[in-house]
């Protein structure tokens, strides 16, 4: 099923309520390091309660880790930096969406590592959706396609 990566997340919160979705949604949530917190920060703890005890996490030490660990499945990267919107594009079960950081997105080398990059169309001028509702966006249209018919 379709996973989810933080490419070195640098808001708490942000990721917190990613992985609270991932808790409620069955999915795998991947943390590429390093993180810009420590998943002990209140913040944290706050903004995922009790669902992160839940979430199946799995912390990649590094990009590099994260590419041997996940050899063979595509990274579809959201980005700002595409022109391909979500919806245009077909979802795979083994996809790994992959989100950058808040502050800076990913570094060139990981945007061209990227098997695929998608975007979410928005109005000129505007830079970027919170990182957590793109995700969100994002995971809910790959699972809208591949839950078949019916």
């Amino acid at each position: 099923m379709v996973e989810i990566a933080l490419y070195q997340p640098d808001i708490a919160p942000n990721a917190a309520t990613i992985l609270r979705m991932c808790a409620c949604l069955g999915l795998t949530c991947r943390i590429i390091q390093p993180a810009g917190f420590v998943m002990s920060e209140p913040a944290f703890r706050r903004a995922g309660m009790d669902y992160l005890d839940r979430a199946a996490l799995v912390n990649d030490p590094s990009w590099e880790a994260f590419r041997r660990d996940t050899a063979g499945r595509r990274s579809v990267l959201l980005t700002t930096k595409s022109t391909l919107p979500l919806w245009d594009f077909a979802f795979a079960p083994d996809d790994i969406l992959l989100m950058g950081r808040e502050s800076s997105g990913v570094p060139d080398s990981v945007h061209e590592e990227a098997e695929a990059r998608i975007t979410i169309p928005m109005q000129p001028g505007l830079r970027s959706l919170n990182v957590a509702l793109a995700c969100a966006m994002a995971t809910g249209e790959a699972l809208r396609q591949l839950r078949g018919p019916g």
